[in-house]
């Protein structure tokens, strides 16, 4: 059945387990714990917190169990299919929750059900697709590919590398897959639509720990990731399916990451390190027990500082998967724990209105196309007299050297002067829009920074390599030569939420 795992047990064998721990169609049965009433009341409003607006959408629910989210489901959403394995379970989410007119139940084998193609909106998986074997796994996310609407959305949680509950009895610890390889399997698995003559994949919108674990069980493997249908492009300039993809293989490796870090400072991948964070921070004054949201938040210095500095709560995102991942790492030494970090796409991630006191991104929406639609959401997400401060790489007058326009090309970049910067920010609704060209001072942070680069010469190469260095020294170089000409500009924006 898999041959990666010889010992995966056959169907018939988890069809026996679960009918052993099915019996009473408790919760504690179902999640394997002892604690489960108590685990979900902390579990379900931040697992839900993760998902999307259901308004007017059809949901299918797989392994539902016995309606632990179906309840929740069904009260956001115009439809759900509430779909599991076991009899009993079913039985149970029945009669809780059959009252509603707007709820389908169905025992059903989810590597053999077949649904209509493009009939539902959103897939919400909890603790399923680790009871598949590798290439049932694969099958499953190709179908519901194939049952999601373009544009669609498909949630899944599962416990990575360790079980979730306490109960001494497992199912089969073979059944663990690392995080690494549920995210590489979602970002390579796609469908052909030949009736449209496009080919369709997940795009990651968020990956997150589930804090709740982390909190009450010291689990950081409870892991969930909201992903979204969209057209896969054959002639991606990238040469990657994903941007995410892109940025992990191509400017984020972990080693290059770390060099970052070696020259900027520890915690630090971006311009000035803990010197420019400081400057900029200062602008907010920042008070405690404010929440701030880090847009592009690198491996989590900043956060730091800001958490440590003024006692605030902050939450990082960032698409690579890699930064987030040594955030984590840095995070664990930190001991804070209100700081947290997780995978995400802005432009894709959502949040209630007024979630936040200060939205904060540093020398990375330069990645993002559609500025102005961003920075809407983010007046959404502040709260009223929220502050937005931004750094990022802007640029000069067209026309551009053809050199700067290669660089522009090869990086992915979407670059624009920093008043026209500013006037998106305005045209979002913010006022107060403070938009200054701080190139000269970008210029000489670079000079810093070669200065710095010389002294730690020797030890960087020990650590990494001649390459590692010239090529960092030499990027820098050719970033003071670009400033200089005035192709290339940097820009801080400071604005607020009437």
């Amino acid at each position: 059945m898999n041959s990666r795992h010889p010992l995966f047990p056959v169907r018939c064998d988890m069809t026996a387990f679960w009918k052993e721990h099915s019996k009473d169609a408790t919760v504690e049965e179902m999640m394997l714990d002892s604690r489960a009433k108590e685990l979900t009341e902390q579990e379900l409003p931040e697992i839900l917190s993760m998902l999307p607006a259901l308004a007017g959408h059809r949901v299918l629910e797989l392994g539902a169990g016995i309606g632990r989210y179906t309840s929740h489901l069904l009260t956001k959403a115009a439809h759900v299919t509430a779909v599991d394995f076991m009899e009993s379970f079913v039985e149970k989410n029945r009669q809780q929750n059959g009252h509603h007119s707007n709820v389908t139940f169905l025992q059903a084998d989810v590597t053999k059900m077949d649904i209509p193609q493009h009939s539902v909106d959103f897939i919400f998986s909890n603790w399923l697709l680790m009871y598949l074997s590798d290439g049932e796994l694969k099958s499953c996310m190709e179908k519901m590919l194939h049952w999601l609407k373009p544009g669609g959305f498909l949630f899944f949680r599962e416990s990575c590398n360790h079980r979730s509950g306490d109960s001494k009895r497992d199912f089969n610890p073979t059944l663990y897959r690392s995080e690494a390889q549920y995210s590489h399997l979602a970002s390579s698995v796609q469908v052909d639509a030949p009736d449209a003559g496009q080919t369709f994949g997940f795009e990651i919108v968020l990956k997150k720990k589930v804090q709740t674990y982390v909190e009450m069980k010291n689990n950081p493997n409870q892991i969930c990731w909201l992903l979204q249908k969209t057209v896969r492009s054959s002639g991606s300039q990238t040469g990657f399916s994903t941007f995410q993809q892109f940025l992990d293989n191509q400017q984020y490796t972990r080693r290059g990451i770390l060099r970052y870090e070696k020259m900027f400072g520890p915690g630090y991948v971006s311009t000035g390190g803990p010197t420019t964070t400081k400057e900029f921070v200062d602008l907010l004054n920042l008070k405690p027990g404010q929440k701030v949201l880090d847009v592009g938040c690198g491996i989590g210095g900043g956060d730091f500082y800001m958490a440590k500095t003024f006692g605030v709560e902050v939450l990082g995102l960032d698409l690579s998967d890699n930064m987030v991942g040594i955030a984590i790492e840095r995070a664990t030494t930190e001991k804070l724990p209100t700081v947290q970090f997780e995978v995400a796409d802005a432009t894709k991630r959502t949040f209630p209105e007024g979630s936040f006191d200060v939205i904060y991104s540093r020398d990375t929406i330069l990645h993002i196309d559609d500025k102005l639609s961003l920075f809407k959401r983010f007046h959404s997400w502040l709260k009223p007299g929220g502050q937005l401060l931004i750094s990022d790489y802007c640029c000069g007058e067209k026309p551009w050297t053809t050199v700067f326009e290669a660089y522009v090309k090869q990086r992915g970049y979407v670059l624009y002067t920093p008043s026209e910067y500013g006037k998106f920010i305005q045209e979002a609704g913010f006022c107060n829009v403070r938009a200054e060209d701080r190139t000269a001072q970008f210029i000489q942070v670079i000079k810093t920074e070669l200065q710095r680069a010389e002294a730690i010469k020797d030890t960087f190469i020990e650590e990494f390599s001649d390459k590692d260095y010239f090529a960092i020294v030499n990027g820098w170089k050719e970033k003071h030569e670009r400033s200089n000409s005035g192709d290339q500009r940097w820009g801080l924006f400071h604005a607020t939420k009437k």
